[in-house]
This record gives C-alpha cells, structure tokens and sequence, in this order.
C-alpha cells in the first residue's frame, strides 16, 4: 500500500521542486502542485516534476462558471494528474461540467472550506460560524454532482464521511505536534487524521522545509 501522505511543493522553483521530488519519492504517496508553481511553469513544468514518478495532486482550486471550468480543465491536456481540485462553492452545474471534463482515472475533488479560516472568518464573509456544518453540506453537494470527493480539514472529515462513507478525502493542514501551525486554523495531527477517515494527508512545510525531507516523512509515516 502506497503512503496517504501528499507532500505540498509550493515554490515557484522547478529546480527546487525536483530536488523535493527526487528526495520524496521513496516515502511519498504523491506531489501536491498549487498555483504558485503552475502559474510560474505552467504545464510543462508539471510533467518534469511528473517524471519522477510520484502520483501529481494538481491543486488549483477552480471556480467559474461551468462553461469556463470545463474548459480550463480540456486545455491542461496532455496532463493527467491523479487528483485536481475545484472550489464545491462553484455550484452543481460546476462540479459537474468539471467532472466530466477531466481526463479519465483523475479525481476531481471539491475544496469545502479552506482550513485557513474559522468560525469568526465565515461569520465576517456573512455566513454561520460553523465549518463543520457548511463542509457538510457542501459534500452533499459535491457527491451529488458526481465528484469523488472533497478537501476539507481533519476536524470535519468524520462528520463528511459518514453521510458519504466511499467518498475521497484530502486533508491538508496536518501538522505534526512539533511543527508550527503557520497560516492554517483547523489543523490536526497526521494518525488523528488518518483515524478520522482521511483517505490523502497534504503536508508542506514539515516536510520540505526539513533539512533531510526524506527522514521528516519517515518520521511522520511511522507516526500513523
């Protein structure tokens, strides 16, 4: 069985995100590949860190119209990344035009609410201070529309699976217990995660900004 853990590169360096890839590959599940990156080296750059032979998560949170999704998504050929994101705020009509654009065994997943932002943050955007109540109905509506799954943070993943028990699960914002929280509000540890019902765990800067990544993910996998 292949590691739950995604290792998030967000650098704009391809020169460095090889060297991460290079260094991961022994004990990563996959790569997670964000805006930074994209926006920087585009799809070619992409397929050079692809080559090292690590699953590609490519994280770019769409949300537009469905017309547009669609398209964005057609025009990231010859890309076939294991897992991409769009934003499950973008609608029905969205996830589905998005789902059905992307290329055959890519899961598209729904990003629910972004674990950067917590009950006070949802209450000043006008909406119920409550994460784990809007991830739950966005899953609904993710699973309705025929997505495999969604992104959302370790202390909603049990809520969201229940009432979508083969759904996938990606959960950034997973910190080690010794690691800094940095940006990110609803965090949680790697095995608590996993116990939760996470099927991806997204980790970054314990890993990449590790003198030996290598050894940092050893000592997180041995933790689950």
């Amino acid at each position: 069985m292949s590691s739950p853990i995604y290792v998030a590169i967000d650098t704009p360096d391809l020169a460095r995100a090889e060297e991460l890839a290079k260094a991961c590959k022994r004990h990563a599940g996959g790569l997670k590949l964000g805006l930074e990156f994209f926006n920087h080296n585009g799809r070619d750059g992409v397929m050079r860190v692809a080559e090292h032979g690590l699953p590609i998560f490519l994280d770019l949170k769409l949300h537009d119209i469905p017309n547009t999704v669609a398209k964005a998504i057609q025009s990231l050929n010859p890309l076939t990344p294991a897992i991409m994101t769009v934003h499950a705020s973008g609608g029905r009509a969205m996830m589905e035009d998005a789902k059905a654009a992307a290329p055959t065994g890519t899961k598209v997943v729904g990003v629910t609410v972004l674990t950067s932002l917590d009950g006070d943050d949802l209450k000043a955007m006008g909406m119920k201070p409550d994460p784990s109540a809007a991830v739950e109905r966005l899953a609904g509506q993710a699973k309705e529309a025929g997505l495999d799954g969604i992104v959302c943070s370790g202390q909603e993943v049990a809520v969201a699976r229940k009432s979508w028990r083969d759904g996938f699960f990606v959960v950034p914002g997973i910190r080690p217990k010794s690691a800094s929280v940095g940006d990110q509000k609803r965090v949680m540890t790697p095995g608590d995660a996993l116990h939760a019902g996470a099927s991806v765990l997204v980790i970054g800067r314990p890993v990449t900004g590790a003198e030996d990544p290598d050894m940092a993910l050893r000592e997180i996998a041995a933790t689950l």
